[in-house]
């Protein structure tokens, strides 16, 4: 059993934000000369394939959760909790 479910946008987000902090750590050691504008395009190529992974991991689990909520056989009514009205 998972503690929590896996969110494939924010693993991509982070190695974004480990590439960034190591292409300047890099620079900053002189090993190598990093450029502003070389920054721009993984920034925003990391964020934006980042976003398109929770969209496409947003799909799946509502899929599933779909799925669940439509089998008539040992499924509880929703995958979030109890929808008890008071």
């Amino acid at each position: 059993m998972l503690l929590h479910e896996f969110r494939p946008g924010r693993l991509i987000a982070g190695a974004t934000a480990l590439a960034l902090a190591v292409m300047y750590a890099g620079d900053a050691a002189d090993a190598w000369e990093t450029p502003w504008y070389e920054v721009v395009p993984v920034l925003f190529g990391g964020l934006g394939v980042a976003a398109v992974a929770t969209w496409i991991a947003y799909g799946v689990r509502r899929r599933a959760a779909r799925t669940a909520s439509s089998e008539k056989e040992d499924a509880p009514a929703s995958t979030s909790g109890s929808q008890a009205i008071r």
